[in-house]
């Protein structure tokens, strides 16, 4: 378990790999800084969760994890899964959600399944991803447009529905600072600077709102400051508290009613499905990104040893305030742009965000709410890979576009944990209808003349892999051979998988071919299938069963059968 922190520790890296690594996480820590402020909102809790989230994990994880350029926190993925938690059981369900997903990462690492989650179908990850984009756009019209809404509960319909129906409620003021935010955002890459847009945009979005409001009598918009107030240890006050992050059991931290929510089996047999969904997404986001990072940095990670540092750093940060954290696919490809190789930038990153708490904290007070919601539009927008989006259902089979589309819908009209599972089982059922048609039985003509066979051996060709959905396909033909045939000869060359169906089937064709009088011969059949066959006791029978290494072979014990 603590291989990869040993790994870590054992780099030994020269002063100009440290010194490039200290400047990647800086970097890296600007770029993370109101990006987890903002994501902490937009999933229902006070920015500073989102800064602990980084500060912790973005540790824990690169010291524990199986990638060493990997960048972890709060992301865009898991607002979807997180908001409505944090509606019912409030903060202290939230955290113990986490916990319980990191426990379960681990367990996952620990049962190797690492590979496994890297085969989840492309059009499944971008349907879903897609309609997280999505869903998370709606939740920023409210403050984008500072529209009076009591509560946005409810379904994503009843979201659209009090969107609809506040429209008249528009503040051209919270409209104006979102808008100009969302401009410069969106002009500042032309600009080619070094210096991140959304740190631009915000420090302007923040000076025009704090000018307008000195010039302008009645001009006034929500900040973070306005919006969120604390109350830690008997201090309390408004926007981030200047203060360390604290040690709590999440079960001391109030629930959905405002009181200590507790622990006991039903709460947790309650939070159970959403510690299993934060798991799924979390072990998909971080080795999708750790994927995309090895292609980049030209490093390789270990599936296994990620999941355990994200199960591990999932399990420690809510005990200091900290939301479920995954590796983020922007702030890691950041940190590899910069120079990031090591696990010390991540560490520099989170000590950059634990300092800025200290010492920014009075200025964070200013950020506008409306300038905050643009940055969330355009985390929403690069989330939903439109251009990829569209390209596959331009591109892909009419199978895949399907799962994409069902997902996506799925993802938007119900949640995240319908929609993978959907997509999964869709994918799988077409993968198995795709491997059904792969194999196929043919009888061989030609070989009669060229071996000089009688017409009463029967030689069929069998291709593909033999399994449940397949098997049974491809040996019905065998089992219906004319009265006329005394020998059949089955050619496996080609049969690459035999899982217990198949056997079962080639075990009912062997007792009808022998009920029929009719001998059978299996040629050139990996050894390994061989076995499995013997195992359910096709074996050699004299006169009945023979197997052969070659089709040669085969005709000469199919005339001895005669």
């Amino acid at each position: 378990m603590l291989s990869a922190l040993k790994k870590s520790l054992k780099s030994n890296p020269s002063y100009h790999d440290i010194q490039t690594n200290i400047l990647a996480g800086l970097t890296v820590g600007v770029i993370a800084l109101p990006l987890s402020m903002a994501l902490a909102i937009a999933s229902g809790t006070p920015p500073q969760h989102g800064l602990y989230t980084a500060i912790i994990a973005g540790i824990v994880i690169a010291l524990t994890g199986g990638s060493k350029v990997n960048i972890s926190g709060p992301t865009a993925a898991f607002v979807v899964v997180l908001l409505p938690i944090v509606q019912e059981f409030g903060i202290g369900g939230l955290l113990l959600s986490g916990f319980m997903a990191g426990l379960i990462l681990i367990i996952m690492g620990i049962s190797k399944l690492g590979k496994f989650i890297e085969i989840v179908p492309y059009p499944v990850i971008i349907g879903f991803t897609a309609g997280i984009g999505v869903v998370i756009a709606t939740f920023q019209i409210k403050d984008f447009l500072g529209l009076d809404i009591a509560s946005m509960d409810g379904h994503y319909l009843d979201k659209l529905a009090f969107i609809f129906h506040a429209i008249p409620t528009i503040n051209w003021q919270e409209t104006l600072i979102g808008g100009l935010t969302l401009v410069i955002l969106l002009a500042w890459p032309r600009v080619r600077s070094k210096i991140p847009g959304h740190l631009v945009a915000l420090f302007f979005g923040s000076i025009i709102a704090l000018l307008l409001s000195y010039f302008i009598q009645d001009f006034s918009v929500a900040t973070i400051g306005s919006r969120f107030h604390y109350e830690i240890n008997g201090i309390s006050g408004n926007g981030i508290p200047a203060i360390l992050p604290t040690f709590e059991w999440p079960w001391n931290l109030p629930g959905g009613d405002g009181k200590p929510i507790g622990l006991s089996f039903e709460l947790v047999r309650l939070l159970l499905p959403s510690a299993i969904t934060i798991a799924i997404l979390g072990s998909l986001e971080s080795l999708l990104c750790a994927t995309v990072a090895d292609g980049m940095s030209g490093k390789k990670h270990n599936p296994n040893d990620e999941l355990i540092g994200q199960g591990i750093g999932n399990m420690i940060t809510p005990l200091f305030g900290g939301l479920p954290a995954t590796a983020a696919i922007a702030r890691t490809t950041a940190n590899i742009k910069a120079g990031g190789s090591l696990p010390l930038a991540s560490v520099v990153h989170s000590l950059f965000i634990l300092i800025a708490i200290l010492a920014l904290s009075p200025l964070l007070f200013y950020l506008p709410m409306a300038s905050m919601a643009a940055l969330l539009l355009v985390v929403a927008w690069n989330m939903s890979e439109v251009r990829h989006f569209v390209r596959t259902v331009k591109i892909a089979p009419k199978d895949d576009v399907l799962v994409l589309i069902l997902c996506f819908l799925l993802t938007i009209f119900f949640d995240m944990t319908i929609a993978v599972a959907v997509g999964m089982g869709l994918a799988a059922m077409l993968f198995i209808r795709r491997s059904v048609s792969l194999a196929e039985t043919t009888e061989i003509e030609s070989n009669h003349d060229a071996y000089n066979l009688p017409d009463k051996i029967a030689v069929y060709d069998i291709n593909g892999p033999l399994f449940f959905g397949s098997a049974q396909k491809a040996l019905k033909t065998i089992s219906t051979v004319t009265p006329d045939i005394q020998v059949v000869i089955l050619d496996m060359s080609k049969v690459t998988m035999l899982d217990m169906s198949a056997i079962i089937a080639m075990e009912s064709m062997a007792e009808t071919l022998s009920n029929k009088n009719m001998g059978l011969i299996i040629n050139n059949l990996q050894p390994r299938m061989i076995l499995k066959l013997r195992r359910a006791n096709i074996r050699k029978k004299s006169g009945k069963i023979a197997f052969s290494r070659s089709l040669a072979d085969g005709f000469v014990l199919a005339n001895k059968m005669l």
